[in-house]
Formats: structure tokens, C-alpha cells, sequence
């Protein structure tokens, strides 16, 4: 039950910081959704997101911020494998499901939509 609980504060905590960045800020959400992505990047170079993780369950999956640790993670663990050249090749290893279930879904709406002009 614990874990439920933590999952909804994480996400409302993510949520209610956007919000606050959006509101007071001349952000536009492309930045704050960008700013997100880099946070979890670094809170899983430092290793916290994973605590996160264990803490939060799915409430620390679903927001933008778990793309950044899963883009850090992929792109580590290959670079333990194969050095350097490990990077490039396991950045997008844990998130290519995820980034072709948005292209497809983005092209059938676009068939599916008229566009307003």
C-alpha cells in the first residue's frame, strides 16, 4: 500500500513543479519537459533515481523524468560492455520501444486529422 501512496506524491510532486516552472515562468513546456528529461538524466548519474525508483515504483516510471534516467542507464551499462563506442550505441537500448510506439501513434493521428489552418 505504501508503495501507492509514494507513487502518487512522486508524480504530484513532478506535476506541481512544472506547474510552478510554468506559471511563473516564461518557460513553455517544451523547456520544462526538456528540463525534466536532463533531471532525471543526473539524478541517475548520481545514482538517486534508482532509489527513486525503489521508493515510488511506476510513480517514478510514468513521468518525463524516468526518460532521462532510462537514456543514462541504457547508454552506461552497453558503455561497460563496449567502452566508449557503448554510449552511442545504448542510449536509446531501454527507450526504443517507448520513442516507436510515439512515432507510429503520431503518424496514424496525423492520417486520421484534418488540421485546422
Amino acid at each position: 500500500m505504501n508503495t501507492y501512496v509514494y507513487a502518487f506524491l512522486f508524480c504530484g510532486f513532478v506535476c506541481m513543479i512544472s506547474q510552478l516552472i510554468l506559471d511563473n515562468t516564461k518557460l513553455t513546456p517544451g523547456h520544462v519537459t526538456s528540463l525534466f528529461v536532463v533531471i532525471g538524466a543526473a539524478l541517475d548519474l548520481f545514482g538517486i533515481y534508482d532509489k527513486i525508483v525503489l521508493y515510488a515504483g511506476g510513480g517514478a516510471i510514468v513521468p518525463i523524468t524516468s526518460f532521462g534516467h532510462l537514456l543514462i542507464h541504457g547508454a552506461m551499462d552497453i558503455a561497460h560492455e563496449n567502452g566508449l563506442m557503448g554510449l552511442a550505441l545504448g542510449i536509446f537500448d531501454l527507450t526504443s520501444a517507448g520513442i516507436s510506439v510515439a512515432v507510429v501513434c503520431a503518424f496514424v493521428l496525423a492520417i486520421l486529422c484534418k488540421p485546422k489552418h
